[in-house]
């Protein structure tokens, strides 16, 4: 069954991972057990030190959801050996009409080319001009002739080899100009038979008859074989009994992946004119093959956005997504949908609060290790309800999932936050720990936040900070680039910003200059306080 992938945003902090798991936990717990929760980007380390406190494995890490190979219906034909004869992969397309070609494999199933019904033609088309074959096994040739062998059991032959001579009765010296080595198709007709074993034939296939008794038990150099087919179709059989991969197409293959995306695959086929191409896994085996028509509709993955409708912090891809929901407790933004969606979008500090929410409407009670979880991400979300964006319903909410884990909040957030404030990273991953891009007005900025008990230690590696700030703006084009080091027991934050420093000034009635700190008591939200500051002073 196709898979929903329920995504946070990007540079994933702990709600939108906690809220992610939760939901999809909540709908596969009710029946559905398509949900599957990812994260865009590694937890930071906060996240993983609850993820491991609680005893949960970090969720799938997802990097795109544009269209893969993997997710259209192709067809999966049968395959064929590469040492098959060419009757038995001919039998094949003849059973299945609508394949154009089948996957010729070698013996540890990866792919050794491809058959159609038109190179079969064609090989038995040259076989008119180039009435002679070369080594074709006695296991192919027994089989499609449904033929035996009269010679001794101490006469063993593995393959036969010459031209075929249909050797009709006539007056005269029988087999005049047959040259020595030759496959010799008769009926019972002992001259006959004698004159090829004189002239060294490589093989005698009696046809619609059977051997007559002093043939039986020699011993002798040629493969004699009694078959009940008539000679000509004994001929024809003899060309078929070939292997596939003498006819297969081998060189200029065109194969894709599962992995490989139809945006690419659709341009390759373009610039091709097969009808068919097989799909390979990650071991280079054969698991199917696509046509043209498979590219007209392909299936879109199913995706939920979670803590975030901003499509700048969504998977890239998501265009070629299906939206299948939206949980959320930011400004509605730019993501747009091609149907209607359900989406539940809700004014409270964390986006684990809305699905604890949605948990207790279905009457369901999560288990303690997930309550426990979710409740430390609704105190990483709101600061220890500090932050303006928490809600009377939040701390609820934390409190009796607390209550379901057997958990007391202070000491688990100051845990967490503990975890969190690891000033001895490289200053990269403290930069993107927990970082949100936003367009506004206009304007295009970073925001990064490291939540922490001691602001101190990180301000005093400013000169690593800022060179890694001024790299990312000049990388992306931002505006504006800021740091916000949030102080969790000084409830406020002290703000690194390069860029426009007027904005940042009139934004916050502060004495700011591009690359020095500046406190901003009691602010302690990206998404409440900075994000909107800046948007009502652009318009």
């Amino acid at each position: 069954m196709n898979p929903i992938y329920v995504c946070g945003h990007r540079n994933p902090d702990t709600d939108s991972i906690v809220s992610a798991m939760a939901y999809a936990a909540l709908n596969n717990a009710l029946g559905d057990h398509n949900y599957v929760a990812a994260m865009l980007g590694q937890p930071n380390d906060e996240c993983r030190f609850l993820l491991e406190r609680f005893g949960f494995e970090p969720p799938l890490l997802l990097s795109t959801v544009r269209t893969q190979v993997r997710d259209i219906e192709f067809d999966t034909p049968p395959t064929v050996g590469e040492q098959v004869s060419v009757s038995h992969a001919w039998q094949i397309l003849h059973d299945h009409r609508n394949l154009s070609a089948i996957p010729v494999t070698r013996e540890d199933g990866t792919l050794y080319g491809m058959i159609t019904a038109g190179s079969v033609a064609e090989s038995d088309m040259e076989s008119i001009t180039n009435p002679s074959v070369q080594n074709v096994p006695v296991f192919n040739l027994l089989s499609a002739l449904e033929g035996h062998i009269v010679n001794t059991e101490e006469d063993m032959f593995d393959a036969v080899s010459g031209e075929v001579v249909i050797a009709l009765p006539h007056t005269g010296e029988a087999l005049r100009g047959v040259k020595e080595g030759s496959i010799i198709l008769c009926g019972e007709q002992e001259d006959v038979i004698d004159e090829a074993l004189r002239k060294k034939a490589s093989c005698i296939i009696i046809c619609q008859g059977k051997a007559p008794e002093k043939y039986l038990g020699i011993h002798s150099d040629s493969c004699i074989i009694v078959s009940p087919c008539d000679a000509y179709r004994a001929a024809r059989l003899i060309y078929q009994s070939i292997p596939v991969s003498r006819i297969a197409q081998t060189e200029d293959l065109v194969y894709f992946h599962l992995n490989d995306f139809i945006d690419d695959v659709r341009e390759t086929v373009l610039q091709s004119r097969y009808r068919a191409y097989p799909i390979l896994d990650h071991r280079n085996r054969v698991v199917g093959t696509l046509s043209r028509y498979h590219l007209l509709r392909p299936r879109r993955k199913r995706v939920v956005l979670m803590d975030h409708n901003e499509k700048s912090q969504s998977i890239p891809g998501l265009d070629q997504a299906e939206i299948i929901a939206i949980i959320d407790h930011h400004r509605l933004a730019d993501v747009q949908t091609g149907h209607p969606v359900f989406m539940r979008n809700e004014p409270v500090g964390s986006t684990t609060t809305i699905v604890a929410t949605m948990f207790q409407e279905r009457g369901l009670q999560p288990s303690e290790k997930l309550a426990g979880l979710m409740a430390a991400a609704i105190l990483s979300d709101t600061v220890l309800f500090k932050s303006p964006t928490c809600t009377a319903r939040d701390k609820r909410m934390a409190e009796r999932l607390a209550r379901i884990a057997g958990l007391d909040l202070d000491t688990l957030g100051r845990e967490m936050f503990s975890a969190a404030s690891s000033a001895d990273k490289p200053i990269e991953a403290l930069l993107n720990t927990d970082f949100k891009e936003f367009h506004i007005a206009g304007h295009a900025l970073g925001i990064s936040q490291i939540t922490c008990l001691d602001t101190d230690s990180i301000l005093a590696r400013l000169d690593e900070l800022l060179p890694a700030m001024e790299k990312l703006k000049a990388l992306r084009g931002y505006d504006l680039v800021l740091v916000m080091l949030t102080d969790v027991l000084r409830c406020g934050t002290e703000l690194v910003f390069l860029g426009e420093e007027e904005s940042i000034r009139q934004a916050f009635d502060v004495k700011a200059v591009s690359g020095q700190p500046v406190f901003l008591q009691d602010v302690v939200s990206r998404k409440k306080q900075i994000v909107p500051a800046l948007a009502a002073l652009w318009g």
